[in-house]
């Protein structure tokens, strides 16, 4: 019980307990892209400003050991491709023992709810959750709803069904989609013990429509972010992820924030 509350304090604000986290896992599913080719410099410019901690894959620690700082490093195990014909269906590469062994202060999996092989990742999700118990590992669980039933991903019912599975199967901290207003977004928040965290998604056009979202997503309950794309392909990485520390962690607005960015 120790261990996973001092590695929980690793990986997010001393003060608010807020999470300020940089998925940068994209390159087993994208490739190479920008941001995450040169990795080593962006990790630097994201502990430099406020991040709480990154997610990488296991093959990439090694990388940013020197870059890391103080932050808190998560290690992502779950994994597939955009040229696979199901790209929703996450399968297992790494394991409780090797995650350990890499100096890892949380391990990440993920369930696209609705997905094709839905089945086998609830089956993951349930056995890495006890596995990070034995271990004192605190379990970040990213859960979308994603798959042919699903008319729209950001619908409240699917969402909050989607956290809900996350928690009931032993995640500590969940990571989501924004349903894209406060009052949704609330109902999801409030349908779990857990702290939820907002992604990013895809790029948004908008730096201010980004920094409304997590102001949004924070007055609504919401723990903080779990946002790639829009952190790290930013031409100011560490001004954005400063912008967004002063949301999460020093009561700002939108507006005010605004003003690291230039």
């Amino acid at each position: 019980m120790f261990g996973k509350q001092i590695r929980l304090n690793r990986i997010r604000d001393k003060k608010t307990k807020n999470y300020l986290l940089v998925p940068m896992d994209h390159g087993i599913t994208l490739g190479p892209i920008k941001g995450i080719r040169n990795i080593e410099d962006t990790v630097e410019s994201i502990a430099a400003n406020g991040g709480t901690g990154v997610i990488v894959h296991k093959g990439i620690v090694g990388r940013i050991v020197v870059s890391l700082g103080e932050m808190g490093l998560l290690i992502h195990i779950s994994a597939s491709t955009q040229v696979s014909p199901l790209p929703n269906s996450k399968v297992l590469v790494s394991d409780l023992p090797e995650v350990v062994s890499l100096g890892a202060d949380a391990v990440s999996v993920q369930i696209n709810l609705g997905a094709d092989t839905e089945a086998e990742m609830l089956s993951d999700i349930g056995y890495i959750s006890g596995e990070a118990r034995k271990f004192g590992m605190p379990l970040l669980v990213m859960a979308y709803p994603r798959g042919d039933k699903i008319k729209d991903s950001f619908d409240e019912k699917y969402v909050s069904h989607a956290v809900r599975v996350a928690e009931e199967l032993g995640a500590d901290v969940i990571k989501t989609s924004y349903t894209g207003d406060v009052k949704s977004f609330r109902d999801v928040v409030s349908s779990v013990s857990k702290p939820v965290l907002i992604a990013g998604g895809e790029r948004i056009d908008s730096d201010m429509k980004l920094l409304n979202m997590v102001y949004e997503s924070v007055e609504a309950g919401g723990k903080g972010v779990s946002i790639g794309r829009n952190v790290f392909q930013h031409e100011k990485v560490g001004a954005m992820v400063k912008a967004i520390d002063s949301i999460l962690n020093d009561n700002f607005s939108p507006e005010d924030a605004m003003q690291f960015l230039g």
